[in-house]
Order: C-alpha cells, then structure tokens, then sequence
C-alpha cells in the first residue's frame, strides 16, 4: 500500500519544481494541472463537454485556455460550470494514476487540494512556500498573466498562511538547495512511517 503525500501551495511558490525533487527521489507524482491539460487537449475527455457549455472557447478541437479564461472573466458562474465538467474527469485520471503506480510514495500535486477537500485522501500534505513579493515576481516573470489574472487566482485559493497551518509539512521554496534538502527530510521520514 502506498502512502500518499498531497503536495498544495499558492501558484508561482514552486510546487512544479518541488515535484520534480520527489520524482528524482523515487516518487510517481500525479499533476493535477497536467490532467487538466490532457483533458483540454486535441480530443481531449472534456472538449465535447465544454463545447456544450462554451463553444466558442474551442480551437481545433481542443480547450483554448485563453478563450475559456477571457470567457470566465466575464462570466464568473461559469466557473461552476466548469468545474462540475472538469472535477469527475479529474478525479477518473488521478485514480487510474494511483491504481496503476508501484511506488511506494505517491505525491500528488494539487493546487486546490484544501479547496476540493483532497486533503482528507491523504496520508500527509506539504505545503509549498515563500513570500508574497518572490511569489509575484515569480509569476509576473513568466509573461503569461498579469497582475489582474494573479490576484483573479488568488481570491479563488485559500489564504497561504491556512494552507500552511493545515499541512504536516512546510517546504521553504526560498533557495533551490533548501527546498530539495526539505524534500529529502519528507521522504526520508515518510519511508520511516510507512515501514
């Protein structure tokens, strides 16, 4: 049986980067942003649906996620609409993950983990962070939203510091080394609990 590790934070606070340091160390990760993208893509299991809803955020057969945002901003009930579509088939893909895993930590990496209440099919969750000016530099620097987009984001998410005090650990995303360091520590003391 493997142990499951949620792995949550705010965007632009390192949670992609902090994945790839479990995934070297052993772990299969499961990214729910990566099943998202799977189900928006060319043919992808939640195009028809949404083509029902939105059809004009469809693009050679696939989800445009600009469309559907510029879409949402505008209307912000579609954001139920969405999600009643997108949650099952999100749900489908991370348990056709976890069936089909053999390690014996699995992490899974959940932006809105606290928000949808995955918290409670966890054995434990790790809290990415660092502080609220790095955070939007970070994004920022990217190139792909702004300002605007990131505090549209923000006021979806649950704020950090409730995050963090509901996560058994806490990584410090602030340096690299740091963060893999903490990441060593987690694994290290989950393979000490799971045996």
């Amino acid at each position: 049986m493997s142990f499951w590790l949620g792995l949550t934070g705010s965007i632009g606070m390192g949670k992609s980067t902090t994945a790839a340091f479990f995934r070297e160390l052993g772990c299969d990760v499961w990214d729910a942003d990566a099943a998202v993208h799977r189900l928006y893509s060319q043919n992808g299991d939640a195009v028809a649906s949404i083509r029902e809803v939105f059809p004009s955020a469809i693009e050679d057969n696939a989800v445009s996620r600009s469309k559907l945002r510029a879409i949402l901003q505008q209307d912000k009930s579609g954001f139920e609409k969405i999600e009643h579509i997108v949650h099952p088939l999100v749900a489908q893909d991370r348990q056709t993950f976890a069936e089909q895993s053999r390690a014996d930590i699995l992490v899974f990496d959940i932006p809105l983990l606290f928000e949808t209440g995955g918290n409670k099919r966890m054995n434990a969750v790790a809290c990415v962070y660092v502080d609220a000016e790095t955070q939007k530099k970070r994004v920022l620097d990217r190139g792909t939203m702004s300002e605007d987009d990131l505090t549209l984001i923000l006021q979806k998410q649950m704020p950090i510091e409730e995050k963090l005090d509901r996560s058994d650990y806490i990584i410090h995303t602030d340096t690299l080394e740091h963060a893999q360091n903490q990441v060593r520590e987690i694994v290290s003391d989950t393979l000490q609990r799971i045996t």
